[in-house]
């Protein structure tokens, strides 16, 4: 194989901000991008250099319009997710007191935030935070 032709598959690292309140997650329905139509908490990639708190904080105010004011950094997950033969290790990112309003800041991504009871999850959630919600319940529990 021709050095043009090889094909180097490596993790991405994802970040999810997830705000709580009064017993309840913040979770958005996604649209045009990765995993479409599944619901999923604010969050992207994390940058060169950022910090995971600064990745959490940046996410949670460019799509959702929150000022993070207490981050708790919660377990990771590491998914294969098909069809398109991605690795993605996701760190989490509890946040359970912040400032602000949720709105939709970037609506060719996102239908729209709501708020939902931690027993009553809507479906499909994204992989990765389906992931997290089997393996770490107690961490939504803050």
């Amino acid at each position: 194989m021709a050095p043009s032709e090889v094909v180097i598959h490596r993790p991405r690292v994802g970040l999810a901000a997830i705000a709580i309140s009064e017993g309840k997650v913040l979770l958005g329905k996604r649209k045009g991008v990765i995993a479409d139509a599944t619901w999923a908490p604010p969050g992207g990639h994390l940058e060169y250099g950022e910090t995971v708190e600064e990745c959490a904080a940046r996410e949670l105010l460019e799509e959702v319009g929150l000022v993070a004011k207490k981050m708790i950094r919660g377990p990771y997950t590491s998914d294969l997710i098909a069809p398109k033969n991605q690795h993605y290790v996701t760190l989490f990112v509890i946040i359970p007191e912040f400032e602000g309003i949720p709105e939709c800041r970037e609506p060719h991504k996102c239908d729209g935030w709501s708020w939902f009871p931690l027993d009553a999850l809507p479906a499909p959630l994204i992989t990765s935070f389906q992931t997290f919600v089997n393996k770490y319940p107690e961490s939504l529990k803050s």
